[in-house]
């Protein structure tokens, strides 16, 4: 793309169509990953589908021709942060990498809460979970269930979930 080479940006590789992108992007840890393609393959999509869950990184892909609905979402569920159609000039390209960047930022953060949100919600489950099997075998009440859930944990130096998660292992034996 010579735009991009007129501009300020260093180009540290150019792959080729039909080469693993994954191994390239994990050896040289690029800012941002641009593609230049006239129509995105079956080959492509996989490759940026397997940057997006083991190297995530903004990418741009640069097309000569408008695709299909169908393609570009696949495009977009593939982690494509912006997606370009026809000729783009100079003045344009950095104003899209950086709302590429920008928009894989936020994508990002948003993921990062909904994996943390989906790790304390499990926690809550299994404290509650472990909390239900001490009220009905050691008849205690909730609050008790928890406190005692929570001495264990403070005494040992660990958290919550580990405690109540080795109750239910201890559960599941009985």
């Amino acid at each position: 793309m010579s735009v991009l080479s007129n501009a300020e940006y260093d180009i540290y590789h150019i792959a080729h169509s039909g080469v693993p992108l994954l191994r390239d992007v994990e050896q040289l840890n690029p800012d941002v990953i641009i593609i230049d393609i006239e129509s995105p393959n079956r080959d492509m999509l996989e490759n940026l589908n397997q940057i997006s869950q083991f190297a995530p990184k903004p990418i741009i892909v640069f097309s000569e021709q408008q695709n299909t609905h169908t393609t570009i979402n696949q495009m977009v569920k593939s982690g494509v942060s912006a997606y370009v159609v026809g000729e783009v000039n100079q003045t344009r390209v950095k104003s899209i990498i950086d709302v590429a960047i920008a928009r894989f930022e936020v994508f990002q953060g948003l993921k990062r809460e909904l994996a943390d949100t989906k790790q304390k919600l499990s926690s809550q489950k299994n404290i509650d979970k472990a909390k239900r099997w001490l009220m009905e075998t050691k008849q205690l009440s909730e609050i008790d269930a928890y406190h005692f859930i929570r001495k264990i944990a403070m005494d040992n130096s660990q958290k919550m979930d580990d405690v109540a998660k080795n109750i239910l292992s201890v559960a599941s034996i009985f």
